[in-house]
């Protein structure tokens, strides 16, 4: 048996999220990272460690009239050629790059950082460090806890370290795949007019695609942009033989106001005529920063709130009543990048946003 590889919580930040980064955590593979946070968390005195699968649980237990939630996930997309860490100074900023340093090892890194230095925090803190966030959410570590052992995630408010440039990021939006399916007849390609070709029967699909002009919402003072993207297409039997079915994969980004029935029904009206089925789908969540203890987030950690483009896991708190907002290092048009870096000065910056949060009155 191998040893957990080791995370120093009291590193310097940068070197922190490096050692993050340079453990490599693709979905379904959290074990060695979610081993390491596990045991760097269990040398911390003043943390009750819980774990599940590879989540794991850290709070203090101080009796605190209020609880908040810190959570970030562990894992990334798959590689692409981003890895090792890498710290580069571009044009005068000081920059971390690597798999995962903007969505989201910098926002763990800082997670982690704060569990162990905080340890007289006015508010009881849970921090979460959840596995298969960036995959179908039936395996998201997050999901599991709030179906099974919601007790372990109760809270007031809670916070998302996902990257926002360093700023409060509300709510987010919706999202769904679905497959759109063209049925054909199978037929030997050198008599291909005795079959009809699925394939080709595609081109509408795809033309409605080009043609479709995505919404513009705007909610509370924020502008949330919609859109409808094909992500894949799969189809054919053999060189030789004409297919009787092709499946085209469209993954719709809604806003908030929408919910997912409702956007299931209007991809069928913009589908008509075609098979559709839903793969996937995931309400969005509402700003919510007319919420007095998200309000309150706001004024303390300062800056201007713009809207969440993309999905997080504030949707999974509000859904259990939990007011969340989105406040992390890196930026989110990053995400997924094989250059993804995050600078140096956003992890000081939110590190300090929250350690004041968490321990002035």
């Amino acid at each position: 048996m191998t040893s957990p590889q080791q995370l120093d919580l009291s590193a310097d930040l940068p070197e922190l999220l490096s050692a993050l980064i340079d453990i490599a955590s693709e979905s379904k593979t959290e074990l060695v990272i979610a081993d390491a946070v596990e045991t760097a968390l269990r040398s911390v005195a003043h943390l009750e460690v819980i774990r599940d699968g590879h989540t794991i649980v850290a709070r203090t237990n101080l009796g605190r009239s209020h609880r908040v939630v810190i959570g970030g996930h562990l894992d990334t997309v798959p590689e692409n050629q981003n890895m090792p860490s890498r710290r580069v100074d571009v044009d005068g900023e000081d920059r971390i790059y690597g798999l995962g340093a903007c969505d989201m090892k910098g926002g763990v890194a800082v997670a982690l950082h704060l569990s162990a230095l905080i340890s007289n925090p006015v508010r009881d803190i849970t921090w979460v460090f959840y596995e298969c966030e960036e995959i179908d959410s039936e395996f998201n570590g997050l999901r599991r806890l709030a179906d099974e052992r919601p007790e372990l995630i109760a809270g007031d408010f809670a916070v998302l370290m996902e990257p926002s440039n360093a700023v409060v990021e509300a709510g987010c939006q919706g999202t769904m795949r679905v497959d759109v399916s063209t049925q054909g007849v199978r037929a030997h390609s050198a008599r291909a007019w005795m079959g009809q070709n699925a394939i080709h029967k595609a081109d509408e699909i795809l033309r409605r695609l080009s043609a479709y002009e995505p919404r513009t919402v705007e909610i509370d003072g924020l502008t949330y942009r919609e859109g409808l993207n094909a992500v894949g297409i799969r189809g054919g039997v053999a060189s030789n033989v004409i297919p009787d079915e092709c499946v085209v994969s469209v993954n719709y980004r809604f806003a908030p106001n929408r919910s997912s029935a409702e956007g299931a029904a209007h991809l069928r009206e913009i589908f008509a005529g075609f098979d559709v089925s839903v793969v996937d789908a995931v309400d969005g969540a509402l700003p919510g920063l007319s919420h007095p203890a998200a309000a309150a987030f706001v004024a303390a950690v300062g800056g201007e709130p713009s809207p969440k483009f993309g999905w997080t896991d504030v949707a999974r708190f509000t859904s259990l009543g939990v007011p969340a907002v989105n406040f992390g290092p890196g930026n989110p048009s990053l995400a997924h990048h094989r250059d993804e870096f995050t600078p140096v000065t956003d992890l000081f910056t939110v590190r300090d946003a929250l350690h004041r949060w968490l321990t002035t009155d």
